[in-house]
């Protein structure tokens, strides 16, 4: 046996058992159109005739069936199946009073411990390659590469600057800035 629900609107559901198919057609008409949309879904054949539920977010069809209850969730044109599971039951105890609203759930936080300043970077050596981060410093074979200026030491600087320091382009051999040529490669120096 077939059935109908009027939805409103000019929205109609019908619903059929066709052997252990539950058929579901959904039918949306307006001015000058319709829409029609069907679903079938492997439930078993029905013991008894199903009912519907209009739920905010559309309609819920529930069958029983011998294989047990289904409900077919309904929101417009789409339709999705589910197995009706039972419900497990949460146990109660009785207590003899409420709680009181102004008494705290949770203890309350601990402020957080102030964080200790970072310590400076270490330098760092692995096989050939050598890096302080103050001042920058980088060395890799014969090449450096430096930025900043070392920390004065008296109001005197040790060494040379990076400004004052050339380096061969070819293969990257300190050079002095007089050198016309690389003392390493012999690369010609601009």
């Amino acid at each position: 046996m077939a059935y109908v629900c009027e939805l409103g609107s000019n929205q109609r559901v019908y619903l059929d058992n066709r052997g252990t198919q539950t058929v579901v057609t959904t039918v949306s008409s307006g001015a000058g159109q319709q829409q029609q949309s069907s679903s079938g879904f492997d439930t078993g054949a029905w013991t008894s005739p199903p009912m519907m539920y209009r739920t905010p977010d559309g309609v819920v069809l529930q069958v029983r069936t011998e294989r047990g209850d289904r409900t077919i969730q309904i929101q417009g044109q789409q339709m999705q199946s589910q197995t009706a599971a039972q419900p497990e039951r949460i146990p109660l105890n009785e207590v003899d009073e409420m709680p009181a609203a102004s008494e705290p759930s949770m203890e309350p936080m601990k402020p957080m411990e102030p964080m200790q300043p970072m310590q400076p970077m270490q330098p760092m050596k692995m096989g050939d390659m050598e890096m302080n981060a103050n001042p920058m410093e980088m060395r890799m074979g014969n090449m450096e590469m430096k930025m900043g200026s070392p920390p004065s030491m008296g109001g005197q600087t040790g060494g040379q600057t990076g400004s004052q320091r050339r380096f061969c382009s070819q293969c990257g051999a300190p050079v002095q800035a007089g050198d016309r040529f690389c003392g390493s490669c012999g690369n010609r120096l601009s």
